[in-house]
């Protein structure tokens, strides 16, 4: 079964497609273009002249057959069960209808690896989703060559995916479809031994070529899984042989990526089976976090997360599960893949705006913002998520996880690779956590590590770990280290050989190396050696690692003085005996800043070196004496700092009122952004809108277009008809207004071209008929046909024939008047009437001559039947004329005329004689007696019409022969 999507062009590409493509293919299309919801949809009555395949309108459970096309009808949304179209009324608003995506998936779940999918011209991305999910049942699919497409959207966005199995123009789509249906399904398909303990060596050395490319070993997976989408990426190549097909990948490197991307089975969605995240929303998720703090972490790892939907559905409900419960968690979600391209897929965190078949309206407003043809996820959903490349197989796990969602891709792997996963699950989880696997999926037989929580959608809880239970590592100990995440997400721990200068270098840094950190020009704090806790500590509020915020009283004026000449100055910075408040007495140190240079991908650092003074008795006694030397100087620079700092103070209060005015300016500007982005979200809604709605349009044009041009064709074959047969014909309106009307009927009334619409009766008729506006009216009022031999002033004759005009909805709109030339009708009848007249006139002649014979003669045509008599028959043999006429010769009188020599004579004339001549017949007659008679006939044809007929004259010679006896 082939489903074929479009939408503006689509109706081109169809015809183009349908052309090609051979009637009797036995295969069933199932066309799904974007019509208008409130327009009658002329696609199949269109397409029918391009195929001579039946086309049909989709009605509600229609079995498919082969050879045929269904056409989804307007406003409709179409599925596929058990081989049997289901209609259901659209559940989305327009202008968010993905039906393709609807009807697609649908023929994913029903036909699986018969599924074939074809997306041709059109705007947006309606067709992605269900490529996708052809792809993962194993199924086709086809891709309109984007600089063929009218319309390049919907194909770019297909081919975007990396899944399509074709992409060609659709002038050759038909006969690539044929090649692979014949080499899938007709012929005896590629099948590769499967189910043996051992894998074939060939196979064995295709994964082998996998393994060396792309670095990932699928000897674990199951060998039927492996087998089914080796077999596919032959049978596309039209390949029969796996060892020629292993040939083909060692020569084809692009092939193996393909194939390593066959074997992933990329099938995601947003809450894939939302009743599952709806239990995991409303029952387990409350529970669980129910008893823990608000500074609590949940922790989720998603291994196998593809592109990443699972992910930000588990980041949604999490969140509405916290709203839900007014409490406020921070989240932690790690998705892991192997597939580098699903990874920055799911980092971007941008999909389609087909997504919104699985996500509903209000969740795209909260959590996407809409772009064009596309959403984004919402920065604070995608803050929550870490992406990164990981092998679950063969990398080291996450721990103290709170969740994990592995779900569909276990029945992927091998028992024995399932058998050491889930151990690896419950040492990843912690007591307690749960384990969301996918509804085909099963603990097995590790019971003990996992307890049954909602049995129908496989989720469990972990149970305490035992000395028993401990997770046995799938690799060596050396590699159980955090994974490898992307870069400022990515840690790499590794061990590494140390070195005695290293660890001698270390040992001297920490004993004599004085405390100091690491700063970007901005203050904040990459790295911290040594204890610095008696000049730093946390500031008040969120956490802050600026080190201007974190610097204790006493050094936090210099230290921004400092910083601030070393960046703007280049030059390092000391300042000495500068006294720090610990703990309400006082430390003398020396503050240092200086560059940090020798690292390029990150200049413009700054070191900062906190170092005790330490204070000897000599030098506190010197101190001392000094004291007192200074104090009169020492005042008066105590005097003047007190006036700078109230100075300063002020400055600083001036600043901090700036602040708080900027800040409110900002939330203004905040809260001004926000009222624009939810304008520019419901402009975006209502250029989508409009989007479909022209795509809609350009449809319904390009049927109306096609319409007009067969309309168009239609009127010039009429047009050429009405002047061919060159019969006079006139349309009137129901006022009686002339239509239109032919170059023949200008003999009969003096038209021209500007008379159209003019009244009939305001034009010159040649006629010598008055009534024809009455008759016409009467046709009109009574619907009847009316026929009338009139003649012109120039005595030509014409049959008017009047008969109402009916539309095709059977609606009476005027009538048709049509003047048939009977003028030599005329003529051959006015001949034809001298003709019979001169026939009479002929015929009471020759009747009169007779009935003047004095011999009897009679009228016989073929059958010899009588057909007159004259008066001397009747009395010469004693027979009445009703008696006679009609009959048979020989029944004439009992069968007194039945003479065999006379039924012989009688007989040659009709067959090769014209005549007998002098037959003498002598017969006994019961009413006259015995008679002796001379009989002469002649057959008499009439000419033109093929009739024959025999005179017969009877001549009674009875009485000559007695005067010749007597004599």
């Amino acid at each position: 079964m082939v489903g074929l999507g479009a939408s503006a062009g689509g109706l081109e590409a169809f015809e183009q497609f349908f052309s090609s493509m051979p009637p009797d293919c036995g295969i069933a299309f199932v066309l799904v273009p974007h019509l208008d919801p409130t327009h009658a949809s002329m696609m199949s009555d269109l397409l029918k002249r391009y195929t001579t395949m039946k086309v049909i309108e989709v009605k509600d459970k229609m079995r498919v057959e082969p050879d045929r096309i269904y056409v989804i009808p307007p406003n409709k949304d179409l599925s596929i069960r058990e081989g049997i179209l289901h209609l259901s009324a659209p559940q989305e608003p327009h202008g968010l209808r993905m039906p393709i995506d609807y009807f697609f998936r649908s023929l994913a779940e029903d036909c699986g690896e018969r599924a074939i999918c074809i997306i041709l011209s059109g705007n947006g991305t309606d067709g992605t989703m269900g490529l996708r999910a052809i792809h993962g049942a194993g199924g086709m699919s086809m891709v309109q060559e984007v600089s063929t497409a009218k319309y390049d959207g919907m194909p770019r966005s297909a081919i975007s995916t990396g899944l399509s199995d074709y992409v060609l123009p659709v002038q050759k789509m038909p006969t690539q479809l044929d090649s692979y249906i014949r080499h899938t399904f007709l012929k005896k398909a590629v099948k590769i031994p499967s189910g043996t303990e051992k894998t074939p060596e060939t196979i064995q050395k295709i994964l082998a070529i996998i393994k060396n490319k792309t670095g990932h070993d699928f000897s674990f997976y199951k060998k039927s899984t492996i087998n089914r989408r080796i077999e596919r990426r032959m049978n596309l190549h039209d390949i029969e042989d796996p060892s020629t097909y292993a040939r083909y990948l060692q020569e084809h490197p692009d092939e193996v990526k393909m194939l390593f991307k066959e074997l992933l089975i990329v099938v995601t969605s947003f809450f894939r089976d939302p009743e599952a995240f709806e239990v995991l929303k409303k029952k387990i998720l409350p529970k669980y976090l129910e008893g823990k703090p608000e500074s609590y972490t949940v922790r989720i790892w998603v291994p196998g997360c593809a592109t990443g939907e699972e992910v930000y559905s588990l980041a949604i409900i999490l969140r509405e599960c916290m709203e839900e419960m007014k409490r406020e968690f921070k989240v932690q979600i790690f998705g892991t893949d192997i597939d580098e391209d699903a990874i920055n897929t799911a980092r971007a965190g941008v999909y389609p705006s087909n997504i919104s078949i699985d996500v509903d309206a209000e969740r795209l407003r909260r959590f996407f913002v809409k772009q064009e043809n596309s959403y984004r996820i919402k920065k604070d959903i995608r803050e929550t998520a870490i992406f990164s490349i990981q092998n679950v197989v063969k990398d080291p796990p996450f721990t103290k996880m709170d969740i994990i969602s592995c779900r569909n891709l276990l029945i992927y792997l091998e028992n024995e690779l399932q058998n050491k996963l889930l151990p690896v699950f419950q040492y990843s989880l912690k007591q307690d956590g749960i384990l969301f696997l996918g509804t085909s999926e099963t603990i097995g037989g590790f019971v003990n590590l996992f307890a049954v929580i909602d049995k129908k959608w496989k989720i469990f809880k972990c149970k305490e770990s035992t000395p028993s239970t401990c997770m046995i590592p799938l690799q060596e100990p050396s590699r159980m280290f955090a994974p490898v995440l992307h870069r400022g997400e990515e840690r790499i721990a590794r061990t590494e050989d140390v070195n005695i200068d290293e660890l001698a270098h270390r040992a001297l840094l920490e004993k004599f190396a004085p405390p100091c950190a690491i700063i970007n020009d901005q203050g904040n704090i990459l790295y911290i050696h040594g204890r610095t806790g008696k000049y730093l500590e946390p500031a008040h509020g969120k956490p802050n690692l600026n080190i201007l915020e974190m610097a204790r009283e006493g050094i936090q004026l210099e230290l921004r003085s400092a910083i601030h000449t070393v960046v703007t100055r280049k030059k390092d910075v000391i300042y000495e005996g500068l006294q720090v408040k610990i703990n309400g007495s006082y430390q003398t140190i020396n503050l240092s800043v200086k560059q940090v240079n020798g690292l390029k991908d990150k200049p413009g650092l700054l070191m900062v070196v906190f170092e005790d003074v330490v204070q000897t008795k000599k030098g506190a006694k010197k101190k001392g004496i000094l004291a007192q030397k200074y104090d009169k100087h020492a005042l008066k620079l105590e005097q003047e700092l007190k006036y700078t700092k109230e100075s300063l103070r002020a400055t600083v209060e001036e600043l901090q009122a700036s602040n708080e005015e900027l800040k409110s300016t900002n939330e203004e500007l905040q809260s001004s952004n926000e009222e624009l982005q939810s304008t520019n979200e419901e402009l975006e809604t209502s250029k989508e809108e409009l989007q479909s709605v022209n795509e809609e349009l350009i449809t319904v044009n390009s049927e109306l277009q096609s319409k007009i041009d067969q309309l168009s064709r239609t009127e010039n074959d009429m047009r050429n008809l009405l002047d061919s047969v060159k019969m006079g014909i006139i349309f009137l309106d129901n006022n009686l207004h002339v239509k239109r009307f032919t170059m023949a009927a200008t003999r009969v009334f003096n038209l021209i071209s500007s008379d159209v619409g003019r009244p009939i009766s305001h034009i010159v008729s040649n006629l010598e008929y008055d009534n024809l506006i009455a008759d016409a009216q009467e046709v009109l009022d009574k619907l009847v046909l009316k026929e009338i031999e009139v003649r012109t002033k120039d005595k030509k004759w014409f049959l008017v024939r009047i008969v109402p005009y009916r539309t095709m909805e059977n609606v009476i709109e005027g009538v048709v008047i049509t003047f048939t030339d009977i003028n030599q009708v005329k003529q051959a009848e006015e001949e034809l009437n001298k003709l019979n007249i001169a026939i009479q006139t002929a015929r009471k002649f020759a009747e009169g001559i007779v009935e003047t014979i004095r011999e009897p003669l009679i009228v016989l045509d073929a059958d010899l039947r009588v057909m007159s008599a004259n008066k001397s028959f009747f009395n010469t043999f004693k027979v009445r004329k009703d008696e006679t006429e009609g009959r048979l010769i020989f029944e004439l009188g009992n069968h007194q005329w039945d003479i065999p020599d006379l039924r012989r004579l009688l007989g040659e004339i009709l067959v090769k004689n014209n005549y007998f001549e002098n037959f003498k017949v002598c017969h006994e007659f019961p009413a006259i007696g015995r008679r002796k008679m001379l009989l002469n006939a002649r057959k008499i044809a009439h000419e033109g019409v093929g009739t024959q007929m025999i005179l017969l004259a009877i001549e009674d010679i009875t009485n000559h022969r007695q005067a010749e006896n007597s004599s």
